[in-house]
């Protein structure tokens, strides 16, 4: 399963081992989330035979994304293209559905900001909650504590981890919308998962991979890892 399109989406897929992908979410508007959306007719939609053969994916959208889709950037009227196309299905959810892929059961919820979404995904062995973006104010839930995974977006660093330096002003507007790194590693310690791995890693942040790695060691503790593209994740 997939969760967004972003523009890059296309080299991601391509970098990593992933054979098939079964369904897809969307977690919310955003254009950094969704804007990369044409793979799924360069994935799927045959050119060559005749008549053509195309492949098909389930495109999951929990109730505000597909109210959203319908007012912001035109996404919508591209997906409904795309569905005409015959290379993806549009199935809309209510806030209180959830669905069944291959014996996971998925549940799209609300977070403090109500236009986003998390995902728990739980089958017989193992929960795991993926929360793509948009922590600010977010109180984790009772049903997402002591998971087995969480997988949350790291947060921008207003100050940088290893000196303490201010980053950021601590007038800019953007504190009041987007969540920190050390708010993130809050939510994280109250989620309690058995592993958590920390994703949407900001390039105006300026961190590398290595220095990620230096912090992974003062954060052991809380046994945090930081994503990069083609990681692989055992539960």
């Amino acid at each position: 399963m997939l969760i967004d399109t972003p523009e890059e989406i296309k080299e991601q897929i391509n970098r990593s081992r992933i054979k098939k992908i079964e369904a897809a979410f969307y977690f919310h508007w955003h254009p950094d989330h969704v804007a990369g959306l044409r793979v799924w007719e360069t994935m799927n939609q045959d050119f060559r035979n005749y008549p053509a053969e195309n492949k098909l994916t389930d495109l999951y959208f929990p109730e505000q994304v597909a109210l959203d889709f319908r007012k912001m950037l035109g996404y919508w009227g591209h997906f409904l293209f795309l569905e005409r196309q015959k290379v993806i299905r549009i199935n809309e959810m209510k806030d209180v559905d959830t669905v069944i892929i291959n014996g996971t059961r998925i549940l799209p919820f609300r977070l403090k900001e109500d236009f986003v979404y998390a995902f728990l995904f739980e089958d017989e062995d193992s929960k795991v909650l993926i929360v793509p973006d948009e922590l600010k104010g977010w109180e984790p839930p009772e049903f997402v504590k002591n998971i087995d995974l969480a997988v949350l977006p790291m947060g921008i660093l207003e100050k940088d981890p290893f000196t303490n330096e201010r980053k950021i002003d601590e007038n800019h507007p953007v504190l009041k919308s987007e969540a920190t790194f050390e708010e993130t590693l809050e939510i994280a310690r109250k989620i309690n998962a058995g592993k958590k791995v920390l994703t949407h890693i900001e390039e105006p942040d300026g961190i590398s991979h290595d220095e990620l790695q230096e912090l992974e060691k003062e954060l052991k503790h809380l046994k945090i890892e930081f994503a990069y593209d083609t990681m692989f994740i055992g539960l």
